[in-house]
């Protein structure tokens, strides 16, 4: 089984703080195409288009980040009357993509496979635009164990579903494992935001990474179900002993690439149910609606205190 980073080597920028690339053989393409992005380094001008970005905040769906971004504009002051943030991925639709000033807000679909596919080519393009000093943070829904429906959970360390804090992938048929270090000042930063906001419960824990909804999670409602309520609280109360305090699909893989290519990175996520007392998502529409925003608050307030100092 091969560790974290063997048999690679860091490329980057002249930059100290710049986004390291484990790849040497981008160095000598001619061009890089970002297919699912429906960009290129050589039908665009990366470094004019997004040089200037320092904070990067990933999420599922492509409503929630046109949101999210409508709401930094407006929480920046860089709203204007009528304005429209259009789509700069649009000549696809794999993946949304948004920006206003130094915010640059993308969607990444659903589980490990759609936001690893989107992290390659994200930060590829942080690396041709020659981006430095960026944080990244993912903002999401997750189902909290032990958690009153809509606490926030920022991310101490995410785990497998086994709550090993790590990524394994195979690659050419060899198991890889990566670590999925989160950095820790930044997490601190962010709960002593929730703290300023006082808005709603915030809380540092472990979040689980799992490959699916239903069974990866123990859910008893998916088409499939092969063990019992008693199995189920058993294992989510283990998970709990070990520090998790969320389940979610993307984090793991996240943490490990932003972690490889020197990003400060975070997970910050909402849930929605406590997992200790139900499966099924059944709050009204407008209640789920506020949860999902509390993240976007959260990150927002952040991202206004940052620029503020600077």
């Amino acid at each position: 089984m091969a560790s974290e980073g063997a048999g690679t080597k860091e490329l980057g920028n002249d930059n100290a703080c710049s986004v390291q690339l484990c790849n040497p053989n981008i160095a000598t393409m001619q061009e890089d195409v970002l297919y699912h992005f429906g960009l290129s380094t050589s039908t665009h001008d990366l470094p004019a288009m997004f040089g200037d970005v320092k904070f990067v905040c990933v999420g599922g769906s492509p409503s929630r980040m046109k949101a999210f971004i409508k709401y930094v504009a407006s929480e920046l002051g860089l709203d204007r009357p009528g304005e429209d943030y259009p789509n700069i991925c649009a000549r696809t639709d794999r993946y949304a993509m948004f920006k206003v000033g130094p915010v640059l807000s993308v969607s990444h679909g659903m589980g490990i496979p759609s936001i690893a596919i989107m992290l390659h080519e994200l930060l590829k393009l942080l690396y041709h635009a020659r981006c430095s000093g960026v944080t990244i943070i993912r903002i999401g829904t997750s189902g909290g164990i032990g958690l009153e429906p809509g606490s926030v959970v920022i991310t101490r360390q995410a785990v497998d579903a086994c709550f090993k804090p790590q990524f394994e992938q195979v690659v050419l048929g060899k198991r890889v494992v990566r670590s999925t270090d989160l950095d820790e000042q930044l997490a601190q930063e962010l709960s002593e935001c929730s703290a300023d906001l006082r808005e709603f419960t915030t809380v540092v824990g472990n979040t689980m990474c799992t490959l699916d909804f239903y069974e990866g999670q123990g859910r008893l409602d998916g088409a499939l179900c092969s063990y019992t309520e008693q199995d189920k609280q058993e294992y989510l109360r283990a998970a709990h002993a070990a520090g998790v305090r969320n389940i979610e699909m993307e984090s793991s893989v996240f943490a490990a690439m932003c972690s490889a290519c020197g990003l400060r990175a975070a997970v910050v996520c909402v849930t929605l149910l406590d997992r200790l007392e139900g499966d099924q998502i059944c709050s009204p529409h407008e209640v789920l609606a506020e949860y999902q925003q509390r993240p976007q608050r959260l990150v927002g307030h952040f991202i206004k205190r940052c620029l503020a100092v600077a």
